[in-house]
């Protein structure tokens, strides 16, 4: 199977396999979405209680995805961005007071999403492996559609985008809306799979099953450097 073929649902299932999309490099911007400090620190699993040690484990395969593929595969696109003319442009959550009046309702209610992440603090910050180089623009909101929640859209209309790549966390929450934002303002869009993660690899692939080929095309990142390779 190749990118053509895979993460289809039943909508799409049967359905004409999609042409290669032709992706300008003065028109193409790859967007990290998300890869902070406070998504990837962990505590010492010795020094934690037994019903914490278990919420740990349940963590684990993220934090192996993110070591051994999103984050290292997302360094080598933004390496292959960076030489080919590619605009790179980064999105994280944070908010601008201490006390983070200004979130959204979504990250003020009680649970998972509940994040208290001021905007000059160490847990809001990129990682390091992904951070901007240079004149790279970096976004900060409150909500989960790095398009709805801050002057994106102006940027990319500015910088004569009509195609966005997208990277990053969470498949099914962050990066699915960004993606849906995107889409309906027409921009064509693509997440590359090896680099973006879920909490669980069943909710990525999920995910990705239902945003493939009506709001996006999903693939690798090595199938989308081929593509453009040929242009």
């Amino acid at each position: 199977m190749n990118w053509k073929t895979s993460y289809r649902s039943l909508y799409y299932r049967g359905a004409p396999e999609p042409a290669d999309p032709v992706l300008k490099p003065q028109e193409t911007a790859l967007l990290v979405i998300d890869v902070q400090n406070t998504y990837l620190e962990r505590p010492d699993r010795a020094t934690l209680p037994p019903d914490e040690q278990a919420h740990f484990d349940l963590w684990t395969p993220f934090h192996e995805r993110m070591a051994k593929s999103v984050i290292p595969s997302t360094a080598k696109m933004l390496h292959f961005a960076r030489g080919n003319g590619i605009e790179c442009l980064f999105a994280r959550i944070a908010c601008h007071t201490r006390d983070g009046r200004d979130r959204s309702l979504s990250q003020k209610l009680p649970g998972w999403n509940n994040l208290l992440l001021p905007k000059n603090e160490q847990p809001s910050q990129l990682v390091t492996a992904l951070r901007p180089v240079n004149d790279e623009i970096v976004v900060t909101k409150t909500t989960d559609s790095a398009l709805t929640g801050t002057n994106l859209r102006l940027i990319l209309h500015n910088l004569g985008i009509r195609n966005v790549i997208c990277c990053g966390i969470f498949t099914d929450q962050c990066i699915s809306s960004t993606v849906r934002s995107l889409a309906d303002e027409s921009y064509g869009v693509i997440v590359l799979e090896d680099c973006c993660a879920a909490a669980t690899d069943d909710l990525h692939s999920r995910e990705l099953e239902i945003i493939n080929l009506i709001y996006c095309h999903v693939m690798t990142s090595e199938e989308l450097k081929r593509i453009m390779s040929r242009a």
